[in-house]
């Protein structure tokens, strides 16, 4: 379908002869059994509770917070052209990154972006601030499926020069910020989900956070952070609870020995 180089100067080709990994295939027949049962009447309820419930967390459907990623809420055209681009962008993240790597920076993604849209929900709601009279129909559907594929190419790829339609040259790496743009645009102006709009964001900086390692380092540093926090307030503690103060020395460099000092 479109072609581009890496940053090696490899061609490389979307679509190619050799078909996608086994897991790809398998999260693929995934939606596809999912969107199928959509339009048989009985399993409707249960498709319904996979997607993300406003009420979910008063409901106790935990669950959603992943199950939300395949839950199908898209037209026939369309759920063939994301299952498609799932296909392209996925089949070369996976193979690139590995089976533990991919489902972990997946599940990682899909996760964060639920939890935030939930708690920016549950803070409109408190405030009173009604901005959308459908809260969350951003996270609806495989959409953000989409969003972290593309973003998890850009962030391996980001030098690639993919060629849409065989015929405009697109740096991999302006697909970070396009994503957001679009999201914008088609996304949040149309339906005023704030929630739905900070969700996708946060489902583009975590990918790319996890692909960089900058995740990790940024929670150890809050961690040594905080660890250096906790020691200097319980020095403070130690030293109002028991009097002890620092012993200056003396002009020649000396601390003067007593009964205390050693």
């Amino acid at each position: 379908m479109s072609r581009f180089n890496d940053q090696r100067g490899q061609a490389l080709n979307f679509g190619g002869v050799n078909g996608p990994p086994i897991d790809i295939k398998a999260l693929l027949i995934l939606l596809f059994v999912l969107f199928t049962a959509g339009y048989v009447r009985p399993l409707r309820p249960f498709i319904e509770l996979l997607h993300l419930d406003p009420q979910m967390f008063s409901k106790g459907y935990f669950w959603q917070l992943v199950t939300y990623a395949v839950a199908p809420d898209t037209s026939g055209l369309w759920f063939l052209i994301s299952m498609l681009i799932l296909f392209l962008f996925g089949r070369d993240v996976f193979r690139m990154l590995g089976r533990r790597q991919f489902w972990r920076m997946l599940f990682g993604a899909v996760v964060s972006a639920s939890v935030l849209a939930m708690l920016v929900h549950g803070l409109l709601q408190i405030v009173g601030w009604q901005w959308s009279r459908s809260p969350l129909i951003l996270m609806h559907g495989s959409e953000i499926l989409l969003t972290i594929m593309i973003a998890a190419f850009a962030t391996l790829y980001p030098n690639a020069t993919i060629r849409l339609f065989f015929v405009l040259p697109v740096r991999a790496k302006s697909f970070l910020w396009l994503e957001i743009l679009l999201a914008f645009v088609l996304g949040f102006l149309p339906t005023a989900d704030l929630a739905g709009f900070l969700g996708i964001c946060t489902a583009v900086g975590v990918t790319y956070a996890i692909l960089t390692g900058g995740l990790r380092r940024n929670l150890r540093e809050l961690r040594l952070r905080f660890e250096r926090w906790w020691i200097s307030q319980r020095l403070q503690k130690m030293k109002k609870r028991r009097g002890m103060r620092v012993v200056k020395p003396d002009k020649g460099g000396d601390v003067r020995r007593g009964p205390w000092v050693h």
